[in-house]
């Protein structure tokens, strides 16, 4: 299997990217995958790369995109930050990506038993670590269902948190960066939310409604004024 090209990415809708990423996590699953030549995929993205998705998602070192979505040198642009974090760094590669490299769908990526966000839960503080935590921290007061017991410790509290992380950062990118929220609005990309099992593998991507996304958009609008 070759690298993309420029004419074959330009081929790929963000519909048609993301069916990529879901065949590529489910050849995973199955310890399957594509026969690649990653020597002659270095040959190929030598002048040029044209990476079909971008993936924020957390340094974890169980959760490399390339292998859980079985993807080779070239195809997936990703950025990797604690708690899949959308700091301003973060937007701005996202940006580049999609703008100027061709991407068509950004994936935030969390995972099951993530230390960034069990760190916020239990509002963990030093060195620089505390300002990436104050980042999820909005996450950890969204969730309202538990009332007791919400630290790292409660299970289900930090899954819920996660989940939430995912939503709040897909937030922020609309918030902070109004071209992505513009390429989104014409259809250029799509931004959407999964959720990775470090105990079976599996990517389960996060159903948001049209209404809620529309109201996302809606408020990235409002806010770039």
């Amino acid at each position: 299997m070759k690298a993309h090209t420029k004419e074959t990415q330009e081929s790929i809708t963000p519909q048609k990217a993301l069916q990529f990423l879901k065949e590529g996590n489910s050849r995973f699953l199955n310890n399957l995958k594509i026969n690649r030549n990653l020597l002659e995929q270095v040959n190929d993205t030598r002048d040029g790369q044209f990476p079909f998705a971008s993936i924020l998602s957390c340094s974890d070192s169980r959760t490399s995109a390339e292998l859980i979505f079985d993807q080779g040198l070239g195809d997936i642009f990703s950025v990797r930050l604690a708690g899949n974090v959308a700091s301003l760094y973060a937007i701005g590669s996202l940006e580049f990506a999609c703008k100027y490299l061709g991407s068509k769908i950004i994936v935030v990526l969390g995972h099951t038993h993530c230390g960034a966000v069990k760190g916020a839960c239990d509002n963990f503080k030093d060195g620089n670590i505390t300002q990436l935590l104050e980042q999820i921290v909005p996450a950890v007061e969204m969730e309202q269902e538990t009332k007791e017991n919400r630290h790292s410790h409660n299970a289900d509290f930090v899954h819920n948190v996660m989940l939430n992380n995912v939503a709040f950062q897909i937030r922020r990118i609309y918030a902070l960066s109004p071209m992505l929220a513009q390429m989104k609005i014409d259809g250029q990309i799509d931004i959407v939310g999964g959720i990775y099992d470090v105990a079976t593998g599996e990517v389960k991507f996060m159903e948001m409604g049209d209404d809620i996304m529309e109201g996302i958009v809606r408020e990235a609008e409002v806010s770039a004024v």
